[in-house]
């Protein structure tokens, strides 16, 4: 059994130690936080830390691995079901708004790391990019559910959408940001829904 489970099961230490660091690396940034604050904030001891993270860069793999899979269930609560493609993708982004316009948002927890760790070779950079061509393939597949024609390049619209409207959301009234995404997306999915007309 690994030291930080008990019964297969994430130790309570390992969990204090990971959402503590979860708030304050979102909140604050990841290099702006020490591991001492965090060992102080979550109340453990320094050997109960290096027992579950043998090194900073550890734990902020499963800070992202934590909200890779938040973002994941949160896509698939809004698509699953008997949901129309279409519908599927308005969806999604209306989940998006609304942790938008959630308390305490402070943007994208990837785009903010990514900007950290600019190294492509970096595992923290690795990490963000499989989050982010996860994310891409999903909607890109969705996408192609509506219509097979300009799925891909609709899937990346719909990113860059995506994007956008996290990085305005943290500086702009995140009513009216929200407001212009979901405007936007069902746009996209109204242009990607018409039949292709081929001229002879």
């Amino acid at each position: 059994m690994a030291p930080s489970e008990v019964d297969g099961r994430p130790s309570e230490a390992r969990l204090r130690l990971l959402t503590t660091a979860s708030e304050i690396f979102y909140a604050e940034g990841i290099h702006a936080v020490g591991v001492d604050r965090i060992i102080a904030e979550a109340k453990v001891t320094r050997a109960t830390f290096y027992r579950h993270f043998p090194g900073k860069e550890d734990l902020i793999l499963a800070y992202l691995r934590e909200a890779d899979r938040a973002i994941r269930g949160q896509v698939d609560a809004a698509a699953e079901g008997d949901l129309a493609p279409a519908d599927a993708l308005r969806a999604v982004a209306e989940a998006i708004g609304q942790g938008i316009r959630s308390r305490g948002f402070r943007g994208c927890a990837f785009l903010n790391a990514v900007a950290e760790y600019p190294d492509p070779a970096h595992p923290v950079h690795q990490a963000v990019l499989e989050h982010r061509q996860w994310f891409l393939d999903t909607v890109t597949a969705l996408l192609a559910r509506v219509r097979p024609a300009g799925a891909e390049p609709a899937g990346r619209h719909y990113v860059m959408l995506r994007d956008g409207a996290m990085a305005a959301g943290c500086l702009f009234d995140p009513d009216l940001v929200c407001e212009t995404f979901l405007h936007g997306v069902g746009e996209l999915v109204q242009a990607q829904a018409k039949p292709v007309n081929h001229r002879r």
